[in-house]
């Protein structure tokens, strides 16, 4: 089972209430996960990754394991931890301003 923490503004828009639990077949990947995710709660879609290009939104980063995955290729497989459930997989929506 894995588990994703979303950001606030994105479990309001899916009415999440905490962690999104998911079962992945093998190999657990942020695609897969990513596709995990949307198919569930399709109001998500177009919100994490582009609707054409499934490319990562500019302003939503993903972090596992103390380690920054948003610029990994979507199909590398996730870290065991984040495989195995005990640690989850964070999708932040990143800040800029000036």
């Amino acid at each position: 089972m894995i588990r994703v923490v979303l950001p606030y503004h994105l479990r309001t828009l899916a009415a999440i209430d905490g962690e999104v639990r998911l079962e992945i077949e093998e190999p657990a990947t942020l695609r897969a996960v990513l596709d995990a995710i949307e198919a569930r709660h399709p109001v998500l879609r177009g919100t994490i990754r582009d609707h054409a290009t499934l490319r990562r939104r500019q302003f939503i980063r993903f972090f596992a394991c103390k380690e920054d995955l948003s610029n990994e290729q979507p199909e590398k497989t996730l870290p065991d931890a984040v495989a195995t459930g005990a640690e989850p997989l964070y999708v932040v929506g990143a800040m800029a301003g000036g």
